[in-house]
């Protein structure tokens, strides 16, 4: 079995900063990518930055310059930090993963939990 587990988010105000961590665990072989995705209350869930096993990552428009995602190999964790947060970041952030699972060398994805960033004055 695999889970992925978040953690990191909470009320912050505008300006200020998160970091938010999700660890990949159980039967993993390879992990090709990790990323995060936010959706807002009445919006579509949307892309926020993913890296792959390479190292390349990609980052929506809207968070460019504030936020970096980083990883972990050998803790299979992906991190979000994210600075100078903007009330319309506000969302639930879910941790995403693309992987092999070492029990039948299939590929799976799975998602996290979510994790709740609220930015307000």
């Amino acid at each position: 079995q695999v889970q992925l587990v978040e953690s990191g988010g909470g009320l912050v105000q505008p300006g200020g900063s998160l970091r938010l961590s999700c660890a990949a665990s159980g039967s993993i072989f390879r992990i090709n990518a990790m990323g995060w995705y936010r959706q807002a209350p009445g919006k579509q869930r949307e892309l926020v930055a993913m890296i792959t096993s390479g190292g390349s990552t990609n980052y929506v428009d809207s968070v460019k310059g504030r936020f970096t995602i980083s990883r972990d190999n050998a803790k299979n964790t992906v991190y979000l930090q994210m600075n100078s947060l903007k009330p319309e970041d506000t969302a639930v952030y879910y941790c995403h993963a693309s992987l092999i699972r070492r029990d039948s060398y299939a590929n799976y994805a799975y998602w996290g939990q979510g994790t709740q960033v609220t930015v307000s004055s």
